[in-house]
């Protein structure tokens, strides 16, 4: 067939790509992503348009297509459903597709240990494509790739970026290069509460959100030993992070911001929220546990908790922007650390141009919209953003309002684990409230997050 010789030769330039890849080069740098098109591309989609008999891996025609998937573990139904699509899209082709449970929030971790071993297409959050590109974990979506999309998936690298919102495909890119596919937005974290207990008025600030909490006699929780959750104080207080080249931290939590606040002043907020008997701090990663128990009338999370929270405060479910909080005798908009999750592929990848067919179709628009309506994840691609139920969502809609106070994460591997302690210690009410002592504490902070790579 005219198209399989016109692959062929498509097919020994990403042979010979795996093979430099094998080779371990190792330095790649990029970032950006879309998914969809017009409507002709976006009824592609589903049908693997171009799908005669591909053979991407450059193997013997009829040959199974050997691939691993990975994904967090409250997505394995859908992407079982996805997968099966996926096949059917590219039903001229026998698949052998594994999925396994890898969080997003860690996947760079269990990646890195052994990238060769690692699956073929993984799920991640943005923060950690640095790591992966630097690591030569991660194949350009570039060149032959390009080919591959363009004769198999019926669109071009210009039409999945542009199919995409302009921030999430720029967390995607580096160096002009994509690195990534978009699979959705809004990954931040803003406020869930219980309109039958919280009034409206009441949820804008964290005085008012603890003064319901202790009326109804409940609580209002929230993650602190987690760098995560906690940046959100200074954050919103006008401090700032940034990521050297060598993978160093720069932080100035311990001086003043631009704001003309302190960081001192900052934990004394924090202090005064931490001790008041309606705050309940939440350990990270049990925050879904929490709402599901029924102990909290308000809480900090994302849109991965919106389907508990809506169970648990039933009629009175409501979400909005994070709260303020009194800080040097004022009130101060948190801020909170925004990005997006990506779909990339193995560097070491044996069937690349397959994997890459693959990673395409999960994060496509229709793919999306599954995701959306079996998880309530914002979309990154534009046209399921627009779709009704989407921006009729409420969880989305907070996590849209809180993004005008998010910035994109930029910090480095030192800082996770001086911020959870030091969260901690503030949840635990460790740290008097003297400024010296705060004062320490801050400079002890930075000096451990600050510290030099290797």
């Amino acid at each position: 067939m005219k198209m399989k010789k016109i692959l062929a030769l498509v097919l020994a330039a990403v042979m010979a790509l795996a093979l430099v890849a094998c080779g371990g080069s190792g330095n790649n740098s990029g970032n950006s992503g879309s998914s969809g098109g017009d409507a002709q591309n976006s009824q592609n989609d589903q049908s693997g348009a171009g799908s005669q008999d591909p053979d991407t891996s450059g193997g013997a025609a009829g040959e199974t297509i050997s691939l691993t998937l990975w994904g967090a573990e409250e997505d394995q139904a859908l992407l079982v459903d996805l997968v099966e699509k996926f096949k059917a899209a590219y039903s001229d082709q026998t698949f052998d597709i594994k999925i396994g449970v890898e969080s997003e929030s860690t996947a760079k971790d269990t990646i890195l240990t052994d990238i060769e071993a690692a699956a073929d297409v993984f799920a991640f959050a943005n923060d950690q494509i640095d790591d992966l590109i630097a690591a030569g974990a991660l194949l350009p979506i570039s060149g032959d790739m390009d080919a591959v999309l363009q004769n198999y998936a019926g669109k071009s690298l210009e039409d999945i970026k542009s199919a995409n919102s302009a921030a999430t495909v720029a967390l995607a890119t580096r160096n002009d290069t994509l690195y990534a596919f978009p699979m959705g937005g809004g990954n931040n974290y803003f406020l869930y509460y219980d309109s039958t207990r919280v009034t409206d008025e009441q949820a804008q600030t964290w005085d008012g959100l603890l003064e319901a909490a202790n009326a109804a006699g409940s609580k209002m929780g929230m993650t602190l030993n987690s760098g995560w959750y906690n940046a959100s104080f200074f954050l919103g207080a006008g401090f700032t992070t940034a990521l050297n080249a060598d993978g160093s931290t720069v932080v100035d939590w311990n001086g003043t911001s631009s704001k003309g606040i302190t960081g001192v002043q900052v934990v004394q907020g924090m202090q005064a929220i931490a001790a008041n008997p309606g705050f309940l701090p939440i350990a990270d990663g049990d925050i879904s546990n929490q709402i599901n128990a029924g102990n909290v009338c308000a809480v900090i999370s994302g849109t991965w908790d919106a389907e508990a929270a809506q169970k648990a405060f039933g009629d009175g479910y409501a979400a909005a922007k994070l709260p303020t909080f009194t800080c040097a005798g004022q009130q101060v908009q948190m801020g909170c650390f925004s990005g997006g999750k990506l779909i990339g592929v193995n560097a070491y990848a044996k069937n690349s141009g397959w994997a890459v067919l693959l990673a395409e179709f999960l994060t496509n628009e229709e793919s999306q919209v599954a995701r959306f309506n079996a998880r309530q994840q914002a979309p990154s691609n534009i046209n399921a953003a627009a779709d009704p139920a989407v921006e009729a969502n409420v969880a989305i809609a907070a996590s849209a309002a809180q993004d005008a106070y998010g910035v994109v994460q930029s910090v480095g591997g030192k800082y996770w684990d001086p911020a959870k302690s030091f969260g901690e210690q503030i949840a635990q009410g460790t740290i008097a409230s003297d400024d010296a002592s705060i004062q320490a504490a801050l400079d002890s902070l930075v000096e451990g997050i600050t510290a030099p790579v290797g």
